[in-house]
């Protein structure tokens, strides 16, 4: 089993909704490439059963910190970390592809889509 991956071989440019590119993955943790378009976005959501942690490489985003909206802008070279159960999503506010590498860990942490209703429950 490799431990050193080209994340450049694992970064897939889509016209529609972001590809999730798994690079690698084991019990511990999953790693996935995400490049995101100007414009695109990853929809606000949550890991019932673990953590997100994201390795900004390039670009720059609206980073969502809660299901009522709330967002911080993220650029390269941040490292954000949503925690079990922390709302999370990105969209790509800016004019270059949002580049970065995600840890969820551990990989059966779960997903789980966000809505404002969410928000208002």
């Amino acid at each position: 089993m490799s431990r050193i991956y080209r994340s450049t071989d694992f970064f897939q440019p889509a016209d529609g909704e972001p590809i999730r590119s798994v690079i690698t993955e084991s019990k511990e943790a999953t790693v996935v490439a995400w490049y995101i378009k100007p414009g695109q976005e990853i929809y606000s959501h949550i890991h019932p059963h673990g953590q997100d942690t994201w390795t900004i490489l390039s670009g720059k985003g609206e980073y969502y910190l809660d299901a009522t909206g709330a967002k911080k802008l993220i650029f390269a070279g941040d490292v954000v970390i949503a925690h079990t159960g922390c709302v999370h999503g990105v969209f790509n506010n800016g004019i270059e592809p949002l580049i970065f590498i995600s840890v969820v860990s551990p990989s059966d942490a779960g997903y789980q889509l966000i809505s404002s209703e969410d928000a208002v429950r």
